[in-house]
């Protein structure tokens, strides 16, 4: 016997978990990227080095978004670009993640997009990787990565 999806039993179901105080299942493309800001990424800033924060480990894998500035890219034809929190007239590219400042994080683009000026705000949002991992085209290194992403001007 096949069953058919029947989007009202859904509905009621939904509506009798949801007046038990259970949890129901929101489809990914339904969920609102969660806010991510500068001030959150890390929770400690030390000596060792940088250690994340609990949000920014509790959004690993998730859709986040993000309000920064564009830093000049390396090459016109890059698939990425790092997310500032302040306009900068230079590249902010480091040569290992012991290096990282805690103000960056680069995004991989969904698709080609063109670049936007320096200082002028964008809003990005995509899925957030956490950790260290060099790119293998590029050899960049990085700690915090928003991947099959995608940006607007604010």
């Amino acid at each position: 016997m096949v069953t058919r999806f029947d989007p009202t039993r859904r509905t009621m179901l939904g509506g009798a978990l949801a007046a038990l105080g259970l949890a129901t299942v929101v489809p990914r493309a339904a969920r609102a990227a969660a806010r991510l800001g500068f001030e959150e990424l890390y929770g400690k800033i030390g000596v060792l080095g940088l250690s994340f924060s609990d949000k920014t480990k509790a959004l690993a894998g998730q859709e986040v978004a993000m309000q920064g500035f564009m830093a000049p890219p390396l090459k016109a034809e890059a698939a990425f670009f790092v997310l500032t929190e302040i306009p900068m007239s230079i590249c902010p590219f480091c040569s290992s993640d012991a290096d990282w400042p805690a103000n960056i994080v680069v995004v991989y683009l969904g698709r080609k997009q063109t670049f936007e000026q320096a200082n002028r705000m964008i809003d990005v949002s995509g899925r957030l990787e956490v950790g260290s991992w060099t790119d293998p085209e590029t050899g960049f290194v990085s700690l915090l990565r928003i991947v099959d992403a995608s940006f607007a001007s604010v």
